[in-house]
């Protein structure tokens, strides 16, 4: 790393591991590995509400990343207009209603995905998808604490049209917000009443999948495994979200653990451990460097 400004592009996870995604004001991209004992010390410089993370372009063997060349203020979500306009990953979601397709996200689509069902802390479910190359890391970068696969599709249409069905028919929502995720953590629900809450939501999903009486798919019976980095954030009880907004200001956090896009992290004050949601990052412009947190007066919790 160049330079002590970055752009954070949200936390990912693989084979080693939680990382941040950053960019230098340049564009080249560099991250930042969330390790237990890592320590993010920063000082939000963001002067807009948060800043385009650039597009996508789809191809028959995957998504590759392109930065927005002016790392303008976002206007859509996470991105500027001209980001949006040239963004292929965006027609990914909605690739089975319809409409010309470039011929990269054709190809891309054509190949097999998995429809699993997701719960997270507080017993939150969720019907999703994922390609095949990304089956587990999908979850893990969710946050889940339970899942199953129910289906394995031909293509990315047909998993889609597959969730819509299963969200409509069982009232499964196909998004949770990183928000709610990390605060559940703060009272999470046992492992056990978690199991049963997913196999409950995925045994049903099944059983709509098999009376469709349709082809491009199979159904499937498969847990998915919770990763071991999650312990660290699980086996630590009575940690509150933390109580500033990183969206601003100077922070200065220990990592424990992380779960998801949820870090388990302490501050300079001896014996205090949080739930930050990291989601809350993205887009944002971060100056790495000796930064601190000065907590506000906290209340004890009542007994």
């Amino acid at each position: 790393m160049t330079s002590s400004v970055f752009l954070c592009g949200g936390t990912a996870w693989d084979g080693d591991g939680a990382f941040l995604r950053l960019a230098e004001p340049g564009g080249a991209a560099a991250f930042l590995r969330l390790a237990p004992g890592t320590e993010l010390r920063f000082r939000n410089r963001s002067e807009a509400r948060r800043y385009c993370l650039g597009y996508e372009l789809v191809r028959e063997d995957g998504r590759t990343s392109h930065p927005c060349p002016d790392q303008a203020c976002a206007e859509r979500g996470y991105q500027c207009r001209r980001c949006f306009f040239q963004d292929e990953g965006r027609l990914v979601h909605n690739s089975h209603r319809g409409g010309d397709l470039p011929a990269g996200l054709r190809s891309f689509l054509a190949r097999p995905q998995w429809l699993y069902i997701a719960t997270f802390a507080d017993g939150t479910t969720k019907v999703g998808t994922a390609a095949d190359r990304r089956k587990v890391l999908r979850l893990t970068e969710q946050g889940a604490l339970a899942a199953q696969y129910v289906a394995r599709a031909d293509n990315g249409i047909r998993v889609r049209v597959l969730e819509d069905t299963l969200s409509s028919a069982l009232g499964l929502t196909q998004a949770v917000r990183s928000g709610h995720k990390c605060a559940a953590l703060s009272a999470p629900l046992p492992s056990a009443t978690l199991e049963a809450i997913n196999a409950g939501h995925a045994d049903a999903a099944r059983t709509v999948l098999f009376d469709l009486g349709q082809d491009g798919f199979e159904v499937v019976k498969e847990s998915w495994g919770r990763p071991r980095e999650f312990d660290a954030v699980l086996q630590n009880h009575g940690a509150g979200v933390y109580p500033l907004q990183l969206t601003a200001g100077e922070h200065g956090l220990v990592l424990r653990g992380v779960l998801g896009s949820t870090a388990l992290a302490g501050t300079d004050d001896a014996g205090l451990n949080f739930l930050a949601d990291l989601t809350s990052l993205k887009g944002q412009r971060l100056e790495l460097g000796d930064y601190s947190t000065s907590l506000p007066a906290l209340q004890e919790p009542l007994f």
